[in-house]
């Protein structure tokens, strides 16, 4: 009888299994359905377009792949960008999202499937954000369970942060980044907790671990977020000693491996160990070895012998630090950076970048944010993550504080620059689901043992009287024997036994597993207080849905390409002009004409008019971005020379005065004179800001006052500002729409109306006067000047020298 009904709750615990299994597959399936769809409002309400500025370069370089191959993208020299620079694409792009478009349109094309490359580039980011929520659902599994994985892969799916770089269209190198990120990360995690011994395939985990961390540094600059955090968390793990045979394998294979896969890549190279950013995982590298030997000789000495040995073993590690240290003190010192990137630098130091280094300070995306953004691109999120904190704690394992670790370090980072929020937004999730998770079990659990059908007192008075009869038999065996049985159930879940051995250890494991469920079933709340927390539980995930639909259908769906606003009437327009002042562009001018502008507008320029520009987006040499940025901010002639030695024939400039554009090119001068500063001093910001003299200290003798200036572009603006060619081309025949000037961004009338042009025309203004395009005038017959003065140098002399001298101009 006891064995039947052994065997009947085997069975039954076999179905329900099967049937969670079952479940929780196509409970993913519509998570990634979800991530998928709520991704694609950007093509339903405007058109599938690709959008920003950094993916038309993706998709030019997907262009080429497709159409040339392999060996002539790694061999590409653009010589349509930075001119007369040129640029070695092969060897200056991360090449995971171009190699991972080509291949899909390569095997839909394979699959008669005629998908254009503008289109799988389109639909590149929502495939990928279906992977992520796949790959969140499997770290979180192995951290705390199926319930908190399913709740955290839906969260990341709709999370708006995530939603922002992942959107339809938005073809950049975190779509597909932020899936290899999670990917590696449940790697590193599955090989702690599923690898006992070298014969069960702890390598084949770890080369794995390898290849995704690869796939990570061909896809995204922000795989030196992995390759510190992990070894953050083994230093973190040895320091409290939990360090394991299982800690070994699963970072040494990664260092190994994952630093020669990186230096495949042509844009890492040798950066992979040359620089600051990659010396902690080799620091990390060399203790985890000197550890894993101490252990080793520990288990197999004589602790007098051991300690001996120690000895030995320290002075030898002392001397081996002490001389990489001194290498790396020297390879350190010969950098004027100390070996860090400025963007890495700009972490570490906030304020690096506004001092130092402009060019990175300018860009929008590397400001700190301000704390409304974390409302809207993790909203409710922000609010459990600190649940899932605690939750992580309950009880504290390798996987709980790793991903602790990683929410921390997130949060950090976050706070820094706000393009990191895509970062946070992952572990966010993470936290969340495990918080959400662990409170649906306790609040559903409370609410089962009270229901009408069930004995819930009895039943705790059951286990209390269980708990104490258990208590007893305990005590009376010794405390030592208690101990010993203590130590060995722990030995027996930390080692996780193999087959032969689960027999003889069956005893303690289904001891411990009834004390978890005993101690489970007294985690009870009342019941009325459960259904209120599971209700406003609901609410809050409800206000998330909203917040984040309406996150994706509003906020990050239009495309900057193509913009679009809302009449008092509620009627729709659409500004157009960007992609009107391009085709102009294209079809107008000569193939091989330059055209300049601020650098934002490179990309775009370069891949939808097929010109040659000056600067763009990679931003790699700041002096000919400070070129470009002097230029605009010279007087006109000055400007004029300026392109004139570039080869230039055509500029470029956005201008949101009229439509009300805030971000326009004369909301971006003033970094346009920082950088031109920065390596031209005769460019001095004070010149273009009305200063304002403001009393800081008063001595006997003098005071000091302090100079502060206010950006204007009205009649009190600086004579300089009033003069500079971008304020010229922005502003020329703007008084003749309205009569009055009024900028619309600026809200004042402008200071300088009527003025005239006299080294550049105007070719193209676009319909709403976004984009204003002007060509660079031939310079004057330098004849006439020479004829000028040889007439009035022939006048002093002789009527008949003069007849035998001079000639006619034929020009004249």
């Amino acid at each position: 009888m006891a064995d039947g009904e052994s065997s009947k709750e085997a069975t039954a615990r076999t179905l329900r299994n099967a049937f969670g299994n079952v479940l929780s597959f196509f409970i993913l399936l519509l998570i990634g359905v979800l991530a998928f769809s709520i991704r694609l409002f950007s093509v339903i309400k405007y058109e599938s377009v690709i959008h920003e500025f950094d993916p038309y370069f993706n998709y030019r370089v997907t262009q080429f792949l497709t159409k040339n191959g392999i060996y002539d993208f790694w061999n590409w020299f653009d010589d349509r960008t930075w001119y007369p620079l040129g640029r070695v694409i092969g060897g200056t792009v991360y090449p995971g999202l171009t190699l991972t478009a080509g291949t899909l349109w390569w095997l839909l094309n394979s699959l008669n499937i005629p998908l254009s490359v503008e289109t799988v580039c389109v639909f590149t980011a929502p495939i990928f954000s279906a992977f992520a929520s796949w790959a969140t659902y499997l770290l979180t599994k192995e951290v705390k369970g199926t319930g908190a994985g399913l709740t955290a892969a839906v969260l990341l799916a709709m999370v708006p942060s995530y939603i922002s770089r992942s959107v339809a269209g938005s073809y950049d190198n975190e779509a597909v980044a932020i899936f290899a990120l999670i990917f590696t990360f449940y790697l590193y995690i599955k090989i702690l907790y599923h690898v006992q011994t070298l014969n069960t395939g702890s390598l084949f985990y770890a080369t794995l671990n390898a290849l995704a961390y690869f796939y990570m540094v061909c896809s995204w600059g922000g795989y030196t977020f992995i390759i510190n955090l992990i070894p953050m968390h083994v230093l973190l793990c040895i320091v409290t000693g939990r360090f394991s045979s299982r800690l070994y394998i699963a970072y040494a294979p990664l260092v190994v491996l994952g630093t020669l896969l990186a230096a495949l890549v042509p844009v890492v190279g040798f950066n992979a160990v040359m620089t600051s950013e990659h010396f902690a995982s080799f620091l990390v590298f060399i203790i985890i070895h000197v550890v894993a030997l101490v252990y080793h000789v520990k288990g197999n000495l004589s602790p007098r012998m051991f300690k001996v040995a120690v000895t030995l073993v320290v002075s030898v590690g002392l001397v081996v630090c002490c001389a990489m240290i001194a290498v790396l003190i020297a390879l350190v010192a010969s950098s004027p950076t100390k070996g860090w990137s400025g963007r890495s630098l700009s972490l570490l130091d906030p304020t690096y970048a506004s001092k130092y280094i402009p060019i990175i300070a300018s860009v929008s995306e590397h400001q700190p944010p301000t704390w409304p953004s974390y409302f809207m691109d993790i909203n409710v999120l922000a609010f459990l993550v600190p649940a899932g904190i605690i939750a992580c704690f309950l009880p504290l394992s390798d996987a709980s504080s790793f991903v602790v670790l990683y929410i921390v370090t997130s949060v950090y980072f976050s706070g820094v620059m706000v393009r990191l929020m895509l970062v946070l937004a992952p572990a966010a999730c993470i936290m969340s689901g495990i918080a959400l998770s662990e409170a649906f079990n306790v609040l559903t659990r409370s609410i089962k043992f009270q229901l009408p059908g069930s004995s819930g007192t009895s039943q705790v008075l059951l286990i209390l009287s269980m708990i104490k009869s258990r208590d007893t038999s305990l005590n009376t065996d010794g405390e030592q024997n208690d101990i010993a049985k203590t130590e060995k159930i722990e030995e027996t879940v930390k080692e996780r036994p193999s087959k032969k051995n689960r027999k003889k250890e069956k005893e303690p494991v289904e001891k411990a597993s009834i004390r978890s469920r005993i101690e489970k079933r007294l985690l009870v709340l009342p019941l009325e207080a459960s259904v209120i927390a599971i209700i406003l539980l609901v609410l809050l995930g409800a206000f998330y849905v909203v917040h984040c639909v309406w996150a994706a259908a509003e906020a990050y769906s239009a495309p900057s390409i193509v913009l679009t606003t809302y009449s008092r009437d509620g009627g729709l327009h659409v500004f157009d002009d960007f992609r009107e002042a391009y085709a102009w562009l294209s079809h107008n001018t000569e193939v091989d004409d330059k055209v300049a502008s601020w650098w934002d507008y490179g990309y775009q320029t370069t891949a939808m008019a097929n010109r040659t520009v000056i600067v763009d987006n990679n931003t790699w040499n700041n002096t000919h971005i400070a070129t470009v940025g002097t230029a605009m901010s010279s007087p006109e002639k000055a400007a004029w020379e300026i392109f004139n030695s570039l080869d230039v024939k055509y500029v470029l400039v956005v201008f949101g005065g009229l439509v009300g554009y805030p971000s326009d090119d004369i909301n971006k001068f003033l970094w346009m004179v920082r950088i031109g500063g920065g390596v031209f001093p005769h460019i001095k910001e004070p010149d273009y800001l009305v200063n304002v003299l403001n009393l800081i200290e008063f001595s006997f003798l003098s005071f000091c006052p302090k100079r502060d200036g206010q950006y204007r572009i009205d009649s009190q603006a600086t004579p300089t500002m009033l003069n500079c060619l971008m304020y010229k081309l922005s502003y020329y025949r703007f008084v003749e729409t309205d009569g009055k000037g009024f900028d619309r961004v600026r809200q004042t009338e402008i200071g300088k109306k009527y003025f005239k042009l006299t080294h550049f025309e105007e070719v193209f203004t676009t319909h709403h006067w976004m984009v204003r395009i002007y060509k660079l005038k031939p310079p004057k017959n330098r004849i006439r000047g020479k004829t000028k003065k040889s007439k009035l140098k022939a006048s002093s002399t002789s009527s008949s020298k003069r007849s035998g001298t001079g000639k006619r101009n034929p020009w004249h």
